[in-house]
């Protein structure tokens, strides 16, 4: 199991045969104080290994500067069993967040903890910009 795409956008939605349109990839906000605060959308795609069909909990944590979470998500994907000689499986997660609330400036890390393990997502550099 890995992460094969991380973003954090504007708009995503899933299309025929699987594909995904995203449209508005960013990794900096700029605020003229804090906290912050703005709506933005994760799109995840975890791949599985063949051996990996169920149904798995996942969570998704921002970590802001301070290192404690500022947002929490969780939910679960149900995996299908896949033939080994085929493609493996994939989960796509397109998930909407609204009045995300960044308390201070500096890096924000979103980390998903899914079968024991935690990965890396995408970053955001929260500036402050002055008006």
């Amino acid at each position: 199991m890995f992460l094969q795409l991380a973003a954090v956008c504007d708009k995503a939605r899933q299309v025929e045969h699987g594909k995904l349109n995203i449209s508005g990839i960013f990794n900096d906000l700029s605020a003229p104080g804090f906290p912050a605060k703005h709506d933005m959308v994760l799109v995840l795609v975890i791949q599985w290994s063949h051996r990996d069909a169920g149904r798995y909990d996942f969570q998704v944590d921002l970590i802001g500067p301070g290192k404690r979470p500022s947002m929490t998500v969780r939910g679960h994907s149900d995996v299908d069993h896949r033939d080994p000689l085929g493609p493996a499986p994939r989960t796509q997660l397109i998930l909407p967040l609204k009045e995300v609330i960044f308390p201070e400036k500096g890096v924000y890390e979103f980390h998903i903890q899914v079968k024991g393990r935690t990965l890396k997502g995408p970053s955001l550099y929260l500036i402050e910009t002055k008006e």
